[in-house]
């Protein structure tokens, strides 16, 4: 059986998702604004955006596009006394989060974001049974980072939704629209609307710090991180190496990823000249993973919907250039990844873009 909308219900749902749109960008954005305002301080926080997407290859498929902006604190412990929100998140540190120590440091992060995957055809408008299924999720964040010289933790919860109100097929959509890009028709199939919560706990350690003479030096970080959640319950391993002049005195450069783009914390007291006003490294990480529940694969938690067989087991290649003038950082990486469900035909790569600015 067809069933016909008339035009005005169609304008009424347009009009619908365009406020649960605008609701949706203003709750990331006010945890934001309001926390940017930390005394309007110097070296108050570092903004950072992220933008992912597998146009730098040349394709468009699978995980095709990401994107992300945070705001991280500077050490609480340090504004804690002029600021009442941020006496508050302190607090929460000395009484539910990792460890209160002289030579920790404490920040707390927001974020926004959105992430977009589609199967390789998108010039289907049927649904492609064998193929990854259309999915989409925009999600808030907020983030307990804690940080010493050599290891740095974090515990970062995750809520928005998957589905049509992640507005994820309006966006590609438009996009694909006006930049004259293949257009994708086959949304109407995407995963269903389903809230989604993610939490993730990241830990970090620097085992090596070597030093060739007074500029150039090398670092070895290995990091696991383990989440939980109805959009990814699952456990990793990695580690990163760098080389390069005056490298950072931060725990890496990753992909957007929960628990993983933010890896350093500003004291209001230091000084951006300490390390020099220009950096720049290079950098190569591996990561393996084992997967229980990926919803983009898995499909709805407690809906029927277009799902494939995993793998339970995947694994992510990185490598990268990061360059760092004063208070801006930018780095570009190359992410290559194993095949991430049975059926996959093709390799999955994509391009990974960050400009950070600590101010």
């Amino acid at each position: 059986m067809v069933i016909y909308r008339s035009k005005a219900s169609i304008l009424e749902n347009n009009v619908m998702k365009r406020k649960a749109l605008i609701l949706f960008v203003l709750a990331g954005l006010l945890p934001l604004m309001s926390l940017a305002q930390v005394e309007k301080a110097k070296n108050s926080g570092t903004f950072s955006f992220y933008l992912e997407n597998d146009f730098f290859f040349q394709i468009d498929r699978y995980y095709t596009n990401g994107a992300k902006l945070s705001w991280i604190s500077p050490d609480l412990k340090e504004v804690a006394e002029g600021l009442d929100l941020a006496r508050w998140f302190y607090s929460l540190f000395k009484g539910a989060f990792f460890v209160d120590r002289p030579e920790f440091q404490h920040a707390v992060s927001f974020s926004i974001g959105n992430d977009i995957y589609t199967p390789d055809d998108l010039t289907r408008s049927d649904l492609i049974v064998n193929e990854r299924p259309y999915a989409g999720m925009s999600y808030i964040g907020i983030g307990f980072h804690n940080k010493s010289s050599r290891r740095m933790s974090t515990l970062e919860f995750d809520l928005g939704i998957v589905g049509p109100y992640s507005f994820s097929g309006t966006f590609q959509k438009a996009v694909h629209n006006c930049l004259g890009y293949e257009y994708p028709f086959g949304w109407d199939n995407q995963l269903k609307d389903e809230p989604a919560l993610r939490v993730i706990y990241d830990h970090k350690w620097k085992l090596l710090k070597w030093q060739f003479g007074k500029d150039f030096g090398f670092d070895w970080i290995a990091y696991m991180r383990g989440g939980l959640g109805n959009v990814y319950t699952g456990a990793g391993l990695g580690m990163e190496v760098r080389w390069g002049f005056t490298l950072p005195d931060d725990f890496g450069t990753f992909p957007i990823r929960p628990g993983g783009d933010v890896t350093d914390i500003k004291r209001r007291s230091s000084s951006f000249s300490r390390q020099g006003r220009f950096g720049v490294h290079v950098f190569a990480a591996v990561e393996g993973q084992a997967v229980l529940r990926d919803i983009f694969l898995d499909g709805n938690t407690f809906r029927d919907s277009h799902s494939v067989d995993k793998e339970p087991f995947v694994a992510d290649l990185m490598v990268g250039v990061s360059l760092r003038i004063n208070r801006f950082k930018l780095f570009y990486s190359q992410v290559y990844l194993t095949r991430r469900f049975k059926v996959q035909l093709y390799e999955q790569r994509y391009g990974s873009l960050n400009l950070s600015f600590s101010y």
